[in-house]
């Protein structure tokens, strides 16, 4: 059976606990970067099938929407694409050009699509991060305040949970809208000039995040007021207040931190309906009217961003449980000092 290490005042017993859970992280840290490159590879391969099985001339799929197309322009996309050599060829090209950073070029919009994205992810990036913090918080808040206090509690908390996922964004913006920028006109309808304009479209993301980031919290706050160390807290005067937020609340703070990082990587790209609704520039609404326009290569180059960021986010968060998680243990078999 392996002690807790004892500190004899001079720092070294730390040492170990402190080498441990940098091996740990650094571990961790490798692992999650080749699934970056794995997942890049996959996202990149996917776009570049897909748009090989298109019915049709590739250049033709990749310029359409486009009313005129002169010779120069297919020339162009011949030259940018490889397509007047072997698929293999094509492949290559492709790959090799998006890990130098090119992710195409849009024809109809005539920039390059990584400058498009470049452009309009600042705005996306605000509104997902402000609705994320709300989310964070109104679920902090109310998890805390509910969990453990009974059957009556449960179900009322259950019930609004319920009803904020189940509603669509759609409507609770739409309700948003009506109440406090057409009703009562405190904030702004649309648009992204400053802080107010941000107000009703992170609330209205928010709203089913939280729902669901609170039943992850109230849950898992729900099993460790059972444990016995919360008993033990309370035996030695802690109060209330004090046993949730110290000893319960860190407790379910690493479910929750996961869950968060992957609603984060999918806002990013996942704004467009909202981004439309209130008349915000963003890259949601750039890939929706990119759908609508049938707009190929910009399509193809946010579909390999998003599916990048979304992994970058969650391995970011997975090593930050790797260097938070008292549970873990390093090789040489130290308990952590807790």
């Amino acid at each position: 059976m392996t002690l807790p290490a004892t500190d004899d005042g001079t720092g070294l017993a730390a040492r170990p606990v402190v080498a441990s859970r940098l091996a740990v992280v650094g571990r961790t840290a490798l692992a999650k970067l080749v699934d970056i490159v794995i997942v890049l590879f996959v996202a990149a391969t996917f776009v570049f099938v897909v748009l090989q099985l298109m019915p049709g001339d590739p250049v033709d799929v990749l310029l359409k929407g486009i009313f005129e197309i002169t010779p120069d322009v297919r020339a162009e996309v011949i030259a940018d694409y490889g397509l007047d050599r072997s698929v293999w060829e094509q492949y290559w090209q492709f790959i090799t050009g998006i890990l130098h950073g090119d992710l195409g070029h849009s024809y109809q919009m005539r920039q390059p699509v990584t400058e498009i994205i470049a452009g309009s992810i600042g705005p996306t990036a605000a509104l997902a991060a402000a609705a994320l913090g709300l989310a964070i918080v109104f679920a902090v808040f109310g998890a805390t305040a509910s969990a453990g206090r009974g059957p009556v509690a449960s179900v009322i908390t259950q019930t609004v949970e319920l009803l904020a996922i189940s509603v669509p964004s759609f409507w609770i913006g739409l309700l948003l809208l009506t109440a406090f920028s057409f009703a009562i006109p405190i904030f702004p309808s649309s648009g992204a000039r400053g802080i107010e304009s941000l107000v009703l479209p992170a609330v209205t993301l928010a709203i089913p995040i939280t729902g669901i980031l609170a039943q992850v919290l109230r849950e898992r706050m729900d099993e460790t007021l059972e444990q016995p160390f919360i008993i033990t807290a309370r035996t030695r005067g802690a109060g209330e207040l004090r046993v949730r937020l110290r000893h319960v609340l860190r407790h379910a703070v690493l479910p929750a931190l996961n869950f968060s990082g992957a609603v984060l990587g999918s806002l990013l790209i996942g704004t467009a309906v909202i981004e439309t609704l209130f008349a915000r520039p963003g890259l949601g609404r750039v890939l929706l009217n990119a759908v609508i326009a049938n707009d190929m290569p910009l399509i193809m180059g946010i579909i390999v961003f998003g599916s990048l960021v979304f992994v970058v986010v969650n391995s970011i968060v997975d090593i930050l449980a790797a260097a938070i998680d008292p549970r873990l243990r390093s090789e040489s078999g130290v308990r952590r000092a807790w």
